[in-house]
């Protein structure tokens, strides 16, 4: 077999080479039904002998789609980032479609960047976590034709399809799973304040407090940066014997790993801790982590339905869904007050 440097093959050469029209193998190429398992069988052969790609360009530029969508995440390290990712994936690879994938970084700026250059390389859509506060900026996008479904935070100043968790009854069950503990003085750490996910947290907090008829005094709450030395500052003021908490409602998981890092040997085994979200190897922990668990797996193949549902002409209004999040004990929530560790 001769080979011919430089000049890609076309459907036209492995017809020529598998002994049939053009057509034929264009029905191959695209999983289209009327080929024999026999005429099948000599066109894939004719397809990996010559190293045919199809021309996905000339394909896109026929029909107005380029197979792709654009992913937005905060930080594609993060394990809700990741796992949103994977299924998000898996489901755009059953349908033939590619994924690119970027981080904001939680950075408004670096979200609008990132999504108009999505955007501009002609993605079909776009599935976000917003970083910014005002999603304008894709009107022209959208009114173009592009779909866009935004995950765990609502769209801002536009209407859009949104996959959201339950985020103040989540906490509100955090909350209420150490106030069953015998605990009365619960501190809270979140995200900064602005941040959606954040505030609702927050909120299930301070309705868990309020609907057992306890207290909440400002300084058991602390809201800003998840940075380890601001969290590590944070506890320690929290469970000093000024303030005294004797428990902590974690806001995230990245605070979780900063509230552990920041309790002492004895600490563990005194104060009471829930997490919001979960860790890897959680359940190996001393004592084990007592989380809210949300399912990212469950938003990003939700989001990818949505999405592909719109691709595919649906035009009813948008729609929200909201998934519940469930307490999964493992011992660190269990801690009454006053426990001195052993």
């Amino acid at each position: 077999m001769s080979t011919h440097y430089g000049a890609r093959p076309t459907m036209n050469d492995v017809a020529k080479r598998a002994g049939v029209a053009p057509k034929t193998v264009s029905r191959v190429v695209n999983g289209e039904p009327g080929v024999s398992e026999a005429t099948l069988a000599r066109v894939r052969a004719a397809i990996a002998e010559l190293g045919f790609r199809r021309n996905d360009g000339a394909r896109s530029l026929r029909s107005g789609r380029t197979a792709s969508i654009g992913l937005l995440l905060e930080d594609i390290a993060d394990p809700f980032s990741s796992q949103l990712n994977r299924a998000v994936e898996e489901a755009a690879r059953s349908r033939g479609c590619l994924v690119l994938a970027g981080s904001s970084a939680e950075d408004p700026v670096r979200e609008r960047e990132l999504a108009l250059t999505f955007c501009s390389r002609r993605v079909d859509g776009l599935i976000v976590v917003p970083a910014g506060d005002d999603h304008r900026y894709l009107l022209p996008e959208l009114t173009a034709g592009l779909a866009a479904v935004f995950v765990d935070r609502p769209a801002r100043r536009i209407e859009a399809d949104a996959v959201l968790t339950d985020n103040v009854g989540g906490a509100r069950e955090g909350a209420a799973h150490l106030i069953r503990h015998g605990h009365r003085r619960i501190g809270f750490l979140g995200d900064l304040p602005h941040i959606p996910t954040a505030a609702e947290r927050l909120r299930g907090y301070r309705e868990a407090m309020t609907g057992a008829g306890l207290p909440v005094s400002p300084e058991w709450i602390v809201m800003g940066s998840t940075g380890p030395a601001e969290v590590g500052a944070a506890v320690e003021r929290l469970t000093s014997a000024q303030v005294g908490v004797t428990a902590v409602l974690a806001g995230n998981n990245r605070i979780t790993v900063g509230v552990l890092r920041a309790l002492s040997a004895q600490d563990r085994g005194r104060i009471a801790v829930v997490g919001f979200d979960d860790l890897e190897l959680a359940d190996l922990l001393s004592p084990g982590l007592t989380v809210v668990v949300q399912d990212p797996e469950a938003l990003g193949r939700a989001a990818a339905e949505l999405l592909f549902g719109r691709l595919a002409g649906d035009r009813r209004p948008p729609r929200e869904l909201r998934f519940r999040t469930r307490l999964v004990a493992r011992g660190s929530g269990e801690i009454r007050p006053g426990t001195a560790c052993g």
